[in-house]
């Protein structure tokens, strides 16, 4: 979540007329994040969030990122619902952007994700995977293999401004990476981008998914390799095996996984080490003029890759091999 597009009260106003949501009372932008512009709003009934699609989210994406949510909010899962206008849509525009108008949910996101917020975690990605294998909706995963070296070129030649040798680094490992991830794992809806700040806690217990704008079809395993990036390393950058361990066992109980699954793990986590190493270089590079909010650093990217560049199994992240 991010702030890019200025929204003024009568903007807002009008907006809000066209849904049977009561009056403004508040409204504030949200910094957290880099994908859309997000504002906090109050009515005089209730609290939602506004997002505006920024020029990254591929408009005809939309539709399946809001029917997601739906699906998922009927199957139980905790997260944010698109709140239909007074036609029936949920999908709108505003200032010359789409927008939607979704319910807010309590809690708060952890900075420093402890054991037991793994464990949590493990459970929530499990009942999300298996609460979205009816979904009708397919969307390929812009952000695979096949769309690094796109990426990549993008920013190539000014790698040098993060570190020296980054170009080297980020070229190897796209050739490692080439061929795509490994094959005959289990297929369905991953979220794709579950980092602490996506996941809201309240009194202990975990409260809401959020930011499923990154929400595609692929190996369900690579969401846990995104979350294992995400979740369970150290400030210093080292791998918490403590985590590791209770995200993959909490996982296991709800869904688990499979030998093939267990055997991919390490070469997932490296290859969603990298997109995130690139995505963020990207990022560093290509800042919005303006925008509320901080790019934030790859090098955190660097020093995790090198764990996995040495990591031989899922023992190495915590968990079972069989």
């Amino acid at each position: 979540m991010a702030v890019y597009t200025e929204v003024t009260d009568e903007d807002l106003i009008a907006f809000l007329a066209r849904y049977d949501c009561g009056a403004l009372s508040f409204y504030k932008g949200i910094a957290e994040g880099v994908e859309n512009t997000n504002y906090l709003v109050r009515t005089d009934r209730d609290r939602f969030i506004l997002t505006l699609y920024e020029k990254r989210v591929n408009e005809a994406d939309l539709p399946y990122f809001l029917k997601l949510k739906q699906h998922l909010a009927k199957r139980g899962v905790p997260c944010p619902v698109p709140v239909a206008d007074k036609t029936g849509s949920a999908l709108g525009e505003l200032n010359g952007r789409r927008a939607a108008l979704i319910t807010f949910l309590d809690g708060i996101s952890v900075k420093r994700p402890k054991t037991e917020h793994c464990a949590h975690l493990g459970h929530a990605l499990a009942h999300l995977h298996l609460a979205s294998a009816d979904f009708g909706m397919y969307r390929a995963n812009a952000l695979g293999p096949k769309g690094w070296p796109p990426l990549y070129a993008k920013f190539a030649a000014r790698t040098d401004e993060i570190m020296p040798g980054l170009a080297a680094l980020i070229e190897g490992e796209l050739a490692i990476h080439a061929a795509g991830f490994p094959q005959g794992l289990a297929q369905g809806v991953i979220h794709a981008d579950l980092f602490p700040d996506n996941v809201f806690f309240s009194d202990g217990r975990l409260s809401g998914l959020i930011d499923f704008y990154f929400a595609c079809n692929d190996a369900l395993a690579y969401d846990i390799a995104i979350c294992l990036n995400a979740w369970c390393f150290n400030a210093d950058h080292t791998f918490d095996l403590a985590k590791g361990r209770a995200l993959l066992r909490a996982y296991d109980e709800v869904r688990m996984l499979t030998t093939a699954e267990r055997a991919s793990i390490p070469t997932l986590a490296r290859a969603a080490c990298l997109r995130f190493l690139l995505t963020r270089s990207h990022d560093w590079l290509h800042r919005a003029p303006g925008a509320l909010v901080t790019p934030h650093d790859p090098m955190d990217y660097v020093a995790r890759l090198k764990f996995h560049q040495q990591a031989g199994s899922i023992a190495d992240y915590g968990g079972d091999a069989t």
